[in-house]
């Protein structure tokens, strides 16, 4: 369970972190529609676990992570500069696939509603 402060310095962190990629990262490979959906400050606050967001194909997505791993610590730099801690953490940057399992189920849901009004219509027919 995340205590008060960490669940206010988690949201800082999001909203800094967001505004440095959009704004500071100017690698022309980092792809534009790209969005921090998480952070996750460890209790010591050494460790940052972000959780970014990527639409786009599979590639993007990996070499997004990747370019963004790889900035780590220029980004944390630049936080830190908007974020008053003794400590800034280190970042670790992970994949959010929700976006993409929401997607999937909401697909699969419409596939079982469609199969169903599939055999709803075979069931009528026969009934004639």
């Amino acid at each position: 369970m995340q205590g008060k402060r960490t669940k206010r310095l988690n949201s800082l962190l999001k909203e800094v972190l967001s505004e440095v990629i959009h704004k500071e990262v100017k690698d022309p490979r980092l792809h534009p529609l790209i969005s921090v959906t998480e952070v996750d400050i460890s209790a010591d606050l050494q460790h940052a676990k972000v959780s970014i967001s990527i639409i786009g194909t599979q590639q993007e997505k990996e070499a997004g992570l990747a370019l963004l791993q790889s900035a780590a610590s220029f980004i944390a730099i630049s936080a830190s500069k908007k974020v008053v801690m003794r400590y800034f953490p280190s970042l670790i940057f992970k994949l959010d696939t929700s976006l993409d399992e929401h997607l999937r189920i909401g697909a699969l849901i419409d596939k079982i509603h469609e199969e169903q009004a599939g055999r709803r219509k075979s069931v009528d027919v026969e009934d004639e």
